[in-house]
Formats: structure tokens, C-alpha cells, sequence
């Protein structure tokens, strides 16, 4: 079986419903791999999607300096480290991190899925087998405008099912009043006998973020998400060591070179990866990383179905997995590229798809709607 074909497929909502928010569900990049034998994987890139695109499309410029999409014909779709590593290498003058690593990691996606369809499996047998056939899930949304808007929030979402709601970025940050006032508000929303999940958007100094850690202690929030900016490795270390609140981060991590300074340097308890900045091939290898180092790990999910089918295949596979990310902001992009929709059960968990690859069908009709000519 030989790779004939790569697309790269930008999706996009129509310009008046692009709004200004923290929002990863306005636009896409869906990777088809095509082959000789008619099998198409599918993949998704969670990143700037016309960039992401440029990677793919890009010309030859030398060895070490390659647009993606070139390299992959000719190559047996099943070799799947073998084109990692030719395409890591291959970009090493403009790559090893970020934009092209997330790149990497949406072909990595549609390669793992041709590998499922090829032996009628689905990803998580091929990764090693299934700890867990549904995982719980919690509501992923953001913050309402204050604490009486968030309660709201979450109250919606639990009377829908919900055992857990995570509510995250602005207006967080804004002071003291309002960030204590959201959490409040959303504890208030939830329940006492649910879960709130909090995802400070990466807006504070470490010490302010101390201080906030020992304040919402009172709410028993299930994990702090982000609070410093991602690159503060010395803060996130200090505040690991000081809180009892559990620190997750990660999501904007890329590569397991990145992902291993996190891990070792900034001493966090819980890992966020995102399939769609990473693969299912370089996940795993961060996974190992940060598991053998007493962490748990996640999934990263604000795309579309493509991108929760593949965190629930590799959540499937792993150990310490104990939680999903379910997005929830209600956006077509979100739901109706997948023609599954991997719903919530009566329980608040989600089924890992068992279909071959990852499990899903794209919605061709969606994929022409959004797809930027």
C-alpha cells in the first residue's frame, strides 16, 4: 500500500460568526491521507489551520527544509514512525516545535486511522488495548461574564447529564473580586456533588497564582488548568509545590521535547495532551514520560469530532486516564463534521468508538459547507 495523496482541508464559519474569544471551534484544518488501495484516514490539526495548511502545501526548499505533503507520497501509510521521523527530520530548519509539530501530529492522526481501517481494528487495539471502553466526561465551556452567569452555565450543563464542568479563561484575571466571584458562581451552578473544573487561562504571575490556589481550595475544585503563562517552567514548579489544589497544563505543548521540559522542569500533576497538536504516535511517547514520573494524563479537546474520536481512542489506552474533555460550546463546527457524535451516556461517560480507526465518518456536506475555496 502506497500514500497516492495528502489534502489539507481548511475549514472556516462564514466571517460575522468569527467572533473575539478563546475559542479553537471557529475554524479547522482536516487532513485526508489517501492510498492505492481506496483506504482514506482522516486527521485534524489543532492550530492556526491556514499555516498548518502552508506546511502541507509548501514546495522542496533542501533536505532539512520541506513542505510535508511531498514526502508522504510513495510511502507506505503503515510505516508510521518511519514518516514521523522523515517528516520531523525533513522540517528540522523551521520546525521541532509548534506549528509544524502540530502539523506532524494531524498526519499522525489520519496514518493511525488508514493503520485501523487496514486490520479492522480500532486505534486503541492497535496502541496495546483498551483500560477503558467509556470514560467520564466533563463539560468544557467558558466563563460567563460573572459568577451569576456561570452559575447558570453550569447548572445547564449538569440538568444535561453532566457530572463535571470545567469553565475556563476571561474573565478570569481581571482581580480578585471577579476570579473568586466565577468560582463561586460556577460551584454554586454545579452542585456539591459534581465537579468543577477550573481553567485559569494562563493569567497570572506565580505568585498571585498561589495565593488564588489557597482561595479556591474552599470550592473543592477537581484541578487548576493553566494558570501562569506556558512558558514559565520556574513558576509552574513553585506553584506544584504549594498548592493542594492539583496543577494540570499542557495543551499548548508540542513534541515530546517540549512536553519533557514541562514534565521534569515545571513539575505538574496532571498532563493535557492535545492529539491534534501531537498524534497518537508522539502522545504515547509523552504519555510514557509522564506517567513513569507519578502523573495522570488527559486529553486536550475545543476542535471537532475528528479530535475527540482520537482523544477518546488514546484515552482508551491509557492507564491512568481518568477524565475527558467534551467540549460543549455549540458551534457546527464542533458537531457536524463527524456524522458521530459521540454523546454522553445517562452516567455523564462517553463510549471509545469501536469501529475500525478512529471510529467516525466525515460529514462531507459539512466538510464542503466550511471548507475554504
Amino acid at each position: 500500500m502506497k500514500i497516492t495523496g495528502v489534502q489539507a482541508i481548511e475549514l472556516r464559519l462564514p466571517e460575522s460568526e468569527v467572533l473575539d474569544k478563546a475559542s479553537s471551534g471557529q475554524n479547522s484544518l482536516i487532513i485526508k491521507v489517501h492510498t492505492d488501495e481506496g483506504i482514506v484516514g482522516i486527521g485534524e490539526v489543532d492550530s492556526c489551520p491556514r499555516v498548518a495548511k502552508a506546511v502541507i502545501e509548501a514546495p522542496f526548499c533542501h533536505t532539512i527544509a520541506s513542505g510535508l505533503g511531498r514526502i508522504l507520497v510513495g510511502m507506505n501509510p503503515l510505516d508510521i514512525g518511519v514518516i514521523n521521523e522523515k517528516l520531523y527530520q525533513s522540517s528540522f530548519y523551521y520546525g521541532r516545535r509548534g506549528v509544524v509539530v502540530h502539523t506532524i501530529g494531524g498526519i499522525d492522526i489520519a496514518l493511525w486511522d488508514i493503520a485501523g481501517k487496514y486490520y479492522n481494528q480500532p486505534i486503541h487495539q492497535l496502541l496495546g488495548g483498551a483500560f477503558h471502553k467509556r470514560i467520564r466526561a466533563y463539560a468544557s465551556i467558558l466563563f460567563g461574564k460573572n459568577g451569576n452567569e456561570t452559575c447558570e452555565i453550569g447548572r445547564k450543563w449538569v440538568n444535561r447529564g453532566f457530572t463535571a464542568v470545567k469553565f475556563g479563561w476571561a474573565p478570569m484575571g481581571e482581580s480578585e473580586k471577579t476570579d473568586l466571584d466565577l468560582v463561586e458562581g460556577a460551584r454554586r451552578g454545579v452542585g456539591d456533588e459534581n465537579d468543577v473544573l477550573i481553567d485559569a487561562g494562563c493569567c497570572w504571575d506565580t505568585m498571585t497564582a498561589i495565593r488564588r490556589a489557597g482561595q479556591f481550595e474552599d470550592y473543592r475544585i477537581l484541578w487548576l488548568e493553566e494558570p501562569l503563562q506556558q512558558d514559565n517552567l520556574d513558576g509552574y514548579r513553585t506553584l506544584a509545590s504549594a498548592s493542594h489544589i492539583p496543577i494540570a497544563a499542557g495543551e499548548g505543548e508540542a513534541g515530546r521535547y517540549a512536553w519533557k521540559e514541562l514534565i521534569e522542569h515545571g513539575g505538574i500533576h496532571i498532563a493535557q495532551i492535545d492529539i491534534a497538536r501531537n498524534g497518537f504516535t508522539e502522545a504515547a511517547r509523552i504519555a510514557d514520560i509522564a506517567e513513569d514520573r507519578g502523573l495522570r494524563v488527559v486529553n486536550h479537546f475545543y476542535t471537532t469530532g475528528v479530535n475527540l474520536a482520537a482523544g477518546l481512542q488514546w484515552l482508551a489506552s491509557r492507564k491512568t486516564a481518568f477524565i475527558l474533555e467534551y467540549c460543549v460550546e455549540e458551534t457546527p463546527l464542533r458537531w457536524d463534521v463527524t456524522k458521530q457524535k459521540m454523546e454522553i451516556d445517562s452516567d455523564g461517560f462517553v463510549h471509545v468508538p469501536e469501529g475500525p480507526g478512529l471510529g467516525i465518518d466525515l460529514n462531507e456536506e459539512t466538510i464542503e459547507r466550511y471548507g475554504v475555496k
